[in-house]
């Protein structure tokens, strides 16, 4: 009579365990990648006003063309789980290797397109004759660290999906303080001023690679996986990043469209959104943690044929993610006193600010369900209906937002158009969760 209500509470504490130890670790390395941007600013800074905003433009146009791969990671963590889950590590480490080397080409080309396109990639920002030379050094230079980016990417994404959040932690840490040396070497040290920066990042970059393709290699031939690129292999990945692709750039498109919406409503409402649109990023990181753990987690349930466990680790993390979005939007609402003074003094921006950081608040649990079945699904490989739903979220979201400045609306009312938009993806992937479409089980989908 007690066996059974013991191993009902053994099981979430077998998830929480799970979900603890890939979602630590991957938290620390997402809080440590933006840390690069930050470091080059802050090196950077000291150079001049023109250096600084040029290498603000440059680390837009990178970030934005690197982000757009971010399937990369995604699609390969639920590949390999799901052949880790199989039992079959071999093929999984075969299937990341794919992944790699799509993620070389993709580099390349993405490197011969910015070199000679800089110049105009740059005049798109409108950056002014004393700006736009640093910039193009910097997007130049910087570009040739594309593929070692991408390569990243990838590698990650094998790794987390061997079930290890650890390693990519403890790189992304390495790389952080290798960039910051160079940096500090090469832009003081050597006198190369923004280029030394840029060349500081790309070493750093192509030093983390190269330590992730250690670990890779290393698996290769203890499991016997070629290392060769299959182009069948590669195409299959690259078929598989397509669905993903058009969900992220639906993404960014909303983020676009609400940065231009708030530049319609006058300058102190842009500032106050580029706030807490900065603020909404960070928030993320916690609960895309959830979410990365969710991808290799799901991915290994359902490749070992144990769908009532892959439904089960996944209620277990939405309990996860609404107690996380809880606890983000109460820290927001009782930091809101020394987050503002940190960003601004001005009362008009603090004006704008203050009703758009409680929306923020109050929107963190949903968040919090998104991020979580988001991770989910794309853990299931169910790429498909994830770019469906976003875009039809973009849909319902681009009238809303428009009509914010139309009707009269001030940057609270587009805040709420934000989580109209986040309420859409919860509502969307709550639909797909509890149809259990998404558990397809077996190595492949």
């Amino acid at each position: 009579m007690t066996q059974a209500p013991t191993a009902e509470k053994a099981a979430p504490r077998r998830h929480d365990r799970e979900i603890l130890t890939l979602a630590v670790p991957a938290f620390g390395a997402l809080v440590a990648e933006p840390l690069f941007v930050m470091a080059d600013s802050a090196i950077v800074g000291h150079l001049g006003t023109p250096q600084l905003a040029g290498l603000g433009i440059a680390a837009a146009l990178l970030t934005t063309a690197v982000s757009v791969f971010v399937f990369l990671a995604y699609a390969t963590t639920a590949a390999v789980a799901r052949r880790v889950g199989a039992g079959d590590l071999r093929a999984a480490i075969r299937q990341g290797m794919d992944g790699i080397w799509l993620a070389l080409l993709l580099g390349a080309a993405v490197v011969a397109a910015v070199l000679p396109g800089a110049p105009w990639l740059v005049s798109l920002f409108g950056a002014s004759d004393t700006v736009a030379p640093y910039a193009e050094t910097y997007l130049r230079i910087s570009s040739l660290g594309v593929p070692a980016m991408l390569v990243v990417l990838a590698a990650t994404g094998v790794i987390r999906g061997l079930q290890d959040t650890r390693t990519p932690l403890y790189v992304a840490i390495g790389g952080f303080a290798l960039n910051g040396a160079l940096n500090v070497a090469l832009v003081y040290g050597a006198g190369f001023g923004i280029a030394g920066s840029a060349w500081g990042t790309v070493i750093a970059q192509c030093a983390m690679a190269a330590a992730y393709l250690l670990v890779v290699v290393r698996g290769a031939r203890r499991h016997r996986a070629s290392l060769r690129p299959d182009a069948a292999g590669i195409r299959a990945c690259a078929r598989a990043g397509v669905p993903l692709l058009v969900r992220t750039l639906s993404l960014r498109a909303i983020l676009l469209i609400a940065t231009a919406v708030a530049a319609r409503l006058g300058d102190a409402d842009i500032a106050a959104h580029q706030i807490l649109l900065s603020l909404w990023s960070l928030l993320a990181f916690a609960l895309d943690a959830i979410a990365i753990a969710g991808q290799a987690i799901i991915g290994r349930y359902l490749g070992a044929g144990d769908s009532a466990g892959a439904r089960a680790v996944c209620r277990r993390m939405v309990q996860w993610g609404i107690g996380t979005g809880l606890v983000l939007g109460l820290l927001v609402v009782l930091a809101r006193p020394v987050f503002i003074p940190l960003f601004t003094g001005d009362p008009a921006v603090e004006d704008a600010l203050l009703p758009g950081l409680l929306v923020v608040a109050l929107a963190q649990p949903v968040c919090g369900i998104v991020f979580v079945l988001d991770g989910v699904l794309m853990g299931a490989g169910d790429g498909r209906y994830l770019a469906g739903a976003m875009l039809l979220t973009l849909a319902v979201f681009t009238p809303a937002a428009l009509l914010v400045p139309a009707l009269g609306g001030g940057l609270t009312a587009l805040w709420w158009a934000m989580t109209l938009m986040m309420l859409v993806r919860m509502v969307t992937l709550q639909l797909r969760a509890r149809s259990g479409r998404w558990l397809v089980t077996g190595a492949t989908r």
